[in-house]
C-alpha cells in the first residue's frame, strides 16, 4: 500500500512510518516521548504529541481489525480477574478475561468491584465472543459466583486464587506502562489505552514453552506480515 490508501489521507508521514510508529507504542513500554526518540535516530522527526494522536487514531483502526479477524477464534475456557488501579487518587478495577492460552478476550474498566460490574464484564464477553464458554475460573471473589448465576447459570465455574494465575500475568504490561505514564489520567483514558493495547498483544502472543526455536520464528513471521496487511503497509 502506498500513502494514498484513504486511512492514511491528509497525513504528510509515509504510512510505514505511522504504523511502526504505533507498533512501538503499543509493542513495548514506551512513552510517546521514547517513540520519539527512536524515530530521530532514523533520522525522521516528529513530535511526541503527533505519535500520541497517531497511536489513539490509527491504534483504534488496527486494534477493531485484529479483533474482527479473531471472532470465534478464541479459547471457551474464560480466566476472569480484576486488578485495582489509582486514577486521581480513585480506586478504580480493570476487569480482564483471556482464555486457556492467554490470549485476551475482553477488559473493562469500572469504578466497583462487585456483582453489577461481574454482570457487566459476562454481558459484555457474550456479546463479543458470540457464545458462552464451557468454563469460567476466577479468584475466590464472591461477585462472580453471583454475576455467573445469573447472567451464565449453565456454565461450569471454577473458583480458587491459585487457578488464576493466567488472567493475572496479562494486567503486568499494563503495570508497566502505568509507570512510565505516570498513572493514567481518567477511566476514559484507561479503557482506551486498553482496548487498542491488548488485541495488538493478542496478535503478538506467541508461547516460546514446549515450540522450537524455528516455529517461534516463524510464528513472529506470521504475526509481523499480518500486522503489515492490516496497517495497510
Amino acid at each position: 500500500m502506498t500513502d494514498r490508501d484513504p486511512l492514511y489521507r491528509r497525513h504528510r508521514f509515509p504510512a510505514e512510518v505511522i504504523a511502526h510508529a504505533v507498533w512501538l507504542y503499543f509493542r513495548f513500554p514506551l512513552s510517546p516521548r521514547m517513540v520519539e526518540d527512536l524515530l530521530a535516530a532514523r533520522g525522521i522527526i516528529v513530535s511526541h504529541q503527533t505519535i500520541r494522536l497517531w497511536a489513539e487514531k490509527f491504534g483504534r483502526t488496527f486494534a477493531n481489525e485484529i479483533r474482527r479477524r479473531s471472532s470465534g477464534r478464541l479459547g471457551d475456557n474464560w480466566h476472569l480477574d480484576e486488578a485495582v488501579v489509582s486514577i486521581r487518587g480513585k480506586k478504580h478495577w480493570l476487569w480482564r478475561a483471556v482464555d486457556q492460552d492467554g490470549f485476551v478476550l475482553d477488559v473493562l474498566v469500572q469504578s466497583r468491584r462487585n456483582a453489577k460490574a461481574a454482570k457487566r464484564l459476562m454481558r459484555k464477553l457474550l456479546k463479543a465472543q458470540g457464545r458462552a464458554p464451557r468454563v469460567t475460573i476466577t479468584d475466590t471473589l464472591r461477585s462472580y459466583h453471583a454475576a455467573k448465576r445469573e447472567i451464565m447459570p449453565g456454565v461450569e465455574h471454577r473458583s480458587h486464587k491459585g487457578l488464576n494465575n493466567r488472567a493475572e500475568n496479562p494486567h503486568r504490561p499494563i503495570r508497566r506502562r502505568e509507570r512510565i505514564m505516570k498513572r493514567f489520567k481518567s477511566q476514559r483514558h484507561l479503557q482506551r489505552f486498553v482496548s487498542i493495547h491488548d488485541p495488538i498483544a493478542n496478535l503478538f502472543h506467541i508461547p516460546r514453552h514446549d515450540i522450537p526455536t524455528s516455529h517461534h520464528r516463524e510464528l513472529r513471521s506470521v504475526a509481523m506480515n499480518l500486522w503489515a496487511k492490516i496497517a495497510r503497509t
